[in-house]
């Protein structure tokens, strides 16, 4: 088993809570996402964040309006519906709950560990 590839699997699968908490801070160019998401070493390309702006829009978790740019054609920005935002709260406790677990998991003894 590569090492590479479980971290490559839990990137992808906190990667949709990330998007979620960076558009949570308002309207959201995917360019500004994906800087955001490498200096935070998420390592996300292109095609990655697209297709997943698309399944989270479709499934009516964001929205987007266009807005002309003074550089090249019309942006468009992401903003959280209402069901994105309540979605986004379930998630942040789901998080707090897997950290906690984890936690609890990585500092804890073996039955029987007296040291």
């Amino acid at each position: 088993m590569k090492l590479e590839n479980t971290q490559v699997q839990m990137r992808k699968g906190i990667l949709e809570f990330c998007i979620l908490e960076i558009i949570a801070r308002g309207e959201a160019y995917a360019s500004d996402m994906l800087e955001e998401l490498t200096s935070a070493r998420m390592i996300v390309v292109e095609g990655t964040l697209y297709p997943l702006l698309t399944r989270l829009k479709n499934a009516a978790l964001l929205d987007y309006v266009w807005k002309e740019s003074s550089s090249g054609p019309p942006r468009k920005y992401y903003t959280l519906t209402d069901a994105g935002r309540q979605f986004l709260d379930e998630l942040r406790e789901t998080w707090e709950e897997m950290a906690t677990s984890v936690g609890i998991i990585r500092h804890s003894r073996p039955p029987g560990d007296s040291r």
